[in-house]
């Protein structure tokens, strides 16, 4: 017994929680770290519009040559130079991108939330979807044991000329059917537990019972998936005024300081080159006919908005009625806890009855094997039914806008 409990205990120890796969999923789940990334990708973005504020400085140089010399100019002249440049004014366009890039950082932030979150309570439905079809393949292994041995008895009563064929292939194909249904739940579990590892990042043995706590808070948060649309439509009202811009007068200043150096400089009409020379240059450029370009691409911009806007409304709709109808699914979880709590207490004692009775020869296999079934779909039915009341209340979380992992119970 002792050997048995110490062979046991590594399945005990390293089973996993479903508050435990949720937070590694956080951080191993491709499709989140993906979201992060990107999260950083417009962060930096926002910097860079931000730096846009600050002077540019460039150098350079070139390098000059004439195979005939002029008789003024020297044949080679090389030379090294700095620009200084500012952008005295835009029209707002810098102001407008800097906002424009503040409201995506925002969007991809509130994107990666919902991405997590979402992620998550599909990891949930997977978790409780598992444990339905292990109480599923549970019952039917029980129900297997039991045509197994009524199939071995009545193969001592038909060896004893005491039963028939037809009972003894009755009962045989009720064991196969019973393989079969094992051997498909047993692939259906195979196949939801790799999708789970898949969401989740990692390979998972065993899981222990895990459940929410039961509340209900009028609280609710927006959907994070709303939140990200609030700032895209925010962003793409910005990048209509940066449109705008152009009509605006562009005025820029430039100081470019420059180092000359010559070969080959004219003898018979020497002329003194510049050494160095430092230039000021201040540009005004204004956009005064386009042809409606700029309008049109200011409209285009708009429209979307109005897209994102339409998604939005769409979108709290929906939000509001998946709350309402999380509520009506809660309560029709507890009903159906106990409406299959009393149909597998009434199989549980039908199955007794008539097993004794089958024993006896009073009934026959058909009814045997049909209060069999009754009572195995009853079981599963039953932890469904536990399952499912899990499943409504992480739904009802997550329309609420909240963290599934903060209302496990630990």
């Amino acid at each position: 017994m002792k050997k048995l409990l110490f062979l046991a205990l590594p399945l005990f120890l390293y089973a996993d929680s479903l508050k435990s796969l949720l937070e590694y999923a956080q951080n191993n789940n491709e499709l989140i770290v993906s979201k992060s990334i990107m999260q950083d990708s417009k962060k930096s973005e926002l910097k860079s519009s931000q730096n846009s504020y600050y002077p540019t400085v460039d150098v350079g140089a070139f390098y000059q040559r004439y195979d005939e010399a002029s008789l003024i100019m020297p044949g080679t002249t090389y030379s090294g130079y700095a620009t200084v440049g500012f952008n005295v004014y835009e029209g707002g366009k810098t102001s407008y991108t800097v906002k424009q890039k503040r409201d995506e950082h925002r969007a991809s932030q509130f994107d990666f939330e919902a991405t997590k979150k979402s992620t998550k309570l599909a990891i949930v439905q997977d978790f409780y979807n598992l444990k339905n079809l292990e109480a599923s393949l549970s019952a039917l292994k029980e129900s297997l044991n039991a045509v197994k041995a009524q199939l071995e008895r009545i193969e001592q009563f038909y060896d004893a000329q005491l039963a028939t064929s037809d009972d003894v292939d009755r009962l045989q194909s009720a064991y196969d059917k019973n393989i079969y249904m094992i051997d498909s739940t047993r692939f259906e579990i195979y196949t939801l537990q790799k999708s789970l590892e898949l969401k989740i990042g990692k390979k998972i043995d065993s899981f222990d019972d895990s459940t929410f706590k039961k509340m209900v808070d009028e609280n609710s948060d927006e959907l994070d998936s709303i939140k990200s649309l609030r700032a895209t439509k925010s962003s793409v009202l910005n990048a209509s005024e940066t449109i705008d811009s152009y009509y605006y007068p562009q005025i820029r200043i430039e100081d470019t300081y420059s180092i000359y150096g010559y070969e080959d400089e004219p003898t018979m009409l020497p002329i003194e080159q510049l050494d160095n020379q430092n230039k000021i240059m201040a540009t005004l450029n204004m956009r005064l006919l386009d042809f409606g370009a700029i309008g049109e691409a200011k409209e285009a911009v708009r429209l979307q908005a109005d897209a994102l806007g339409q998604q939005i409304l769409y979108k709290k709709k929906e939000q509001k009625l998946n709350q309402e109808l999380s509520l009506k699914r809660i309560e029709t979880a507890k009903l159906n806890i106990n409406s299959s709590k009393s149909a597998l207490k009434a199989s549980t004692s039908a199955l007794k009855t008539i097993t004794k009775k089958y024993n006896a020869g009073i009934v026959d296999n058909v009814v045997y094997l049909d209060a069999l079934s009754v009572n195995t779909e009853s079981k599963s039915a039953y932890e469904s039914s536990l399952n499912n009341l899990e499943m409504s209340y992480a739904l009802y979380y997550f329309y609420n806008g909240q963290n599934l992992e903060e209302f496990l119970n630990e």
